[in-house]
């Protein structure tokens, strides 16, 4: 990219110099945007929730910078990247110097990743206008076996209740986003993360003290050294000092689940789960 750089600043400096203005070198003297076939939604989506829960604290939620973190959309290591392969070693060493700690993710979930970040335009005009994707490929029977079988999905969701007419509420690739994410962001579904702490909207903890007294609420802030809740009894904020495992965190994520399905979620079960929720009208 540097390079790129320095000899688009020539070839201006030579038009001028030539005083060619108006005649400025043909298209195909220029270096071109690395070009990509259009990525697979479902692993677009996918890696838009791990970006989510492991990069965006720092890059942003599109990837285009945050506060501690530079823009990827930009970066020639991603612009040069084609599935990954360039971002893991980064992933996996972390920048230390840079305030970025190492990640344990595997290539497939770093594959992902990079597809989302590929999805990303660099700028208008710089890749064209992103591709269309049918989202609707799966098979709608395989989905609602997965749905009421091997996903567990019916321990906490029902197609009468929360999801009744959800096929009606949402486009496909919504639904395929909500269905990884385990909800969407801004919309009147469940929240993916409570900005700016990133804890998953209408999470829970119980706070047991060493004498034996407990607390349940809304949990506000979890680290190693403290822990906050709002008390679902009083509607006092709690803080409690964390030493030695004291006091004892119980801690319920509603989206647990969800998190826990991107470990063995396949691409054909996210398509055949979309197919399915979008028959629900």
């Amino acid at each position: 990219m540097r390079f790129r750089g320095l000899l688009l600043t020539a070839l201006v400096l030579a038009t001028v110099g030539s005083g060619a203005a108006d005649a400025p070198p043909p298209t195909a003297d220029l270096p071109a945007f690395p070009t990509r076939a259009p990525a697979d939604p479902a692993r677009v989506a996918n890696g838009k929730a791990m970006f989510s829960v492991n990069c965006s604290f720092c890059h942003g939620a599109t990837a285009k910078g945050g506060e501690s973190g530079p823009s990827l959309v930009r970066s020639h290591i991603v612009l040069d990247d084609q599935d990954g392969e360039l971002i893991e070693p980064i992933v996996h060493a972390g920048r230390p110097a840079k305030g970025m700690p190492p990640f344990s993710l595997s290539t497939a979930q770093i594959g992902d990743i990079a597809a989302f970040i590929h999805s990303i335009p660099v700028g208008e005009g710089a890749q064209g206008a992103p591709p269309v994707v049918n989202s609707l490929v799966g098979d709608a029977q395989a989905g609602q076996a997965y749905f009421d079988g091997r996903g567990k999905c019916t321990s906490c969701h029902s197609v009468t209740g929360d999801l009744q007419h959800i096929g009606s509420k949402l486009e496909p690739r919504d639904l395929q986003s909500a269905l990884v994410a385990g909800g969407l962001r801004d919309t009147g579904l469940a929240t993916y993360f409570a900005l700016p702490m990133f804890i998953p909207k209408g999470t829970t903890a119980r706070i047991t003290l060493p004498t034996g007294t407990s607390h349940s609420g809304a949990l506000q802030h979890i680290d190693e050294f403290s822990v906050s809740i709002v008390d679902s009894v009083t509607g006092e904020t709690l803080t409690y000092a964390r030493e030695n495992g004291k006091p004892n965190v119980e801690v319920h994520n509603p989206i647990q689940a969800h998190l826990e399905l991107l470990r063995v979620y396949t691409d054909a079960d996210i398509h055949n789960l979309t197919a399915y929720l979008a028959t629900l009208k």
